[in-house]
């Protein structure tokens, strides 16, 4: 569905079907005027679920990955992550990559 088009009837169908989907895709009208390609906006796209699609590990590593990309701007997050993928040659490659080079936050039941 489209939204953000200015039609009011767009946004009520959105509204509607946005509880049916499994994923949001949403873009970026800023990062697609500035020629930056894809123009998603990844902090607010996401995969209901997906940890249905994924191991634990991978699910903890993209979880990882989400905070980061959170702090952020969009074309900070998007030229980060084309960066990070032509570098690596598959998923599994990337997941990894992101293990080794992000540093894990602290977690609530940590003392030190």
């Amino acid at each position: 569905a489209l939204v953000e088009t200015g039609s009011k009837m767009d946004e009520v169908i959105f509204e509607e079907f946005k509880g049916t989907g499994n994923m949001e895709l949403r873009l970026s009208r800023q990062l697609a005027d500035k020629r930056i390609f894809p123009a998603i906006d990844v902090n607010a796209s996401s995969t209901r679920r997906e940890e249905m699609l994924m191991t634990k590990e991978e699910t903890k590593v993209m979880w990882q990955l989400r905070r980061l990309l959170s702090g952020l701007e969009q074309q900070q997050a998007v030229e980060l992550l084309m960066s990070k993928l032509k570098e690596t040659g598959s998923n599994v490659e990337f997941l990894m990559q992101v293990q080794k080079t992000t540093p894990l936050p602290k977690s609530s039941t940590d003392n030190s």
